[in-house]
């Protein structure tokens, strides 16, 4: 694999990592890298306009800093630009809970997650496509997207991983709506449900293994309801995540599906890869295959 000569960083301000944005500049530096093109937003937003503007110049590789936001939102409009698949994709994980490259293996040291971005295997991942918009994690309405809305923002550059839990618990006595599903056009569950969850990889927020088969490029998204209500049922949930398999407890629904359709007697919260949207009542998610190429830690051979 040939050193990338053209580089391009896309990189959200408030996040750090290591010595921050000066050693990745240093490191990028001694890599070798003859055209680096810099474009620093000061919220992930800002984001798909200035990842738009770095594939104009047609780098060898894209390198993203910043948490799991930012790279949905890098990833979802690399996905919008035709060709942007060839580019390969660095994560430096600079964020809070840093989910897709925690499920990729991606380094959380500064050292280790440029040098996978340079040395490491270009993995094509699949993506979700909910109403329109890409995620590479998970995404979830109902009691998952409220928790992540009371933790976006302030709530969440202060207490970290910790407001996750915070705001978990003060939803565990949420309504249930009424919730019928489709999954590949065919009728799955009508019931209340207290959360839809659609995962692209294992490992969600918290670090709770929601989905135990689930890979990134098999080209299929997994599916899962809660049924949960209160405080003892969500413990029962929780502690069969983490001792076994989710599948397993009462109050979980579980399948996989290429197109899944939610409709909801109510309008609630929903949530990409960490980042709130607004209400719905309908929500649609696809899989698009192979739509995006990532940088892993190469496999160790046995041999």
């Amino acid at each position: 694999m040939r050193t990338p000569r053209k580089v391009a960083v896309v990189a959200h301000q408030r996040k750090t990592l290591g010595g921050g944005l000066d050693e990745l500049r240093r490191r990028i530096s001694d890599e070798g890298v003859e055209d680096l093109l810099w474009y620093e937003v000061p919220k992930s937003k800002k984001a798909p306009k200035q990842v738009r503007r770095a594939l104009e110049k047609k780098p060898d590789l894209l390198i993203v800093w910043g948490g799991d936001g930012m790279v949905q939102r890098t990833l979802d409009a690399i996905a919008g630009v035709k060709g942007g698949a060839k580019v390969p994709v660095g994560i430096i994980p600079a964020g809070t809970a840093n989910l897709l490259a925690t499920n990729l293996g991606v380094p959380d040291d500064l050292e280790g997650a440029v040098r996978t971005a340079f040395q490491g295997e270009r993995r094509k991942l699949d993506l979700g496509v909910l109403n329109g918009e890409h995620f590479a994690v998970m995404a979830g309405i109902g009691f998952d997207g409220a928790m992540i809305h009371d933790a976006d923002g302030k709530l969440k550059d202060r207490m970290g991983k910790l407001s996750y839990v915070w705001t978990g618990l003060r939803h565990l006595n949420d309504p249930a709506p009424k919730a019928k599903i489709k999954v590949d056009g065919t009728d799955w569950f009508k019931d209340d449900a207290t959360c839809v969850l659609v995962g692209n990889v294992g490992t969600i927020t918290g670090g709770i293994t929601a989905f135990d088969d689930a890979k990134p490029d098999d080209g299929w998204l997994d599916v899962g309801v809660a049924t949960a209500r209160g405080a003892a049922q969500w413990a029962r949930t929780m502690g069969r995540m983490a001792v076994g398999r989710s599948e397993d407890s009462p109050f979980v629904h579980m399948t996989r599906a290429r197109r899944i359709d939610v409709k909801l007697r109510e309008p609630l919260t929903y949530e990409l890869d960490g980042g709130a949207r607004d209400a719905v009542k309908k929500i649609r998610v696809e899989v698009a295959p192979a739509a995006v190429k990532v940088c892993v830690p190469r496999q160790r051979s046995d041999s």
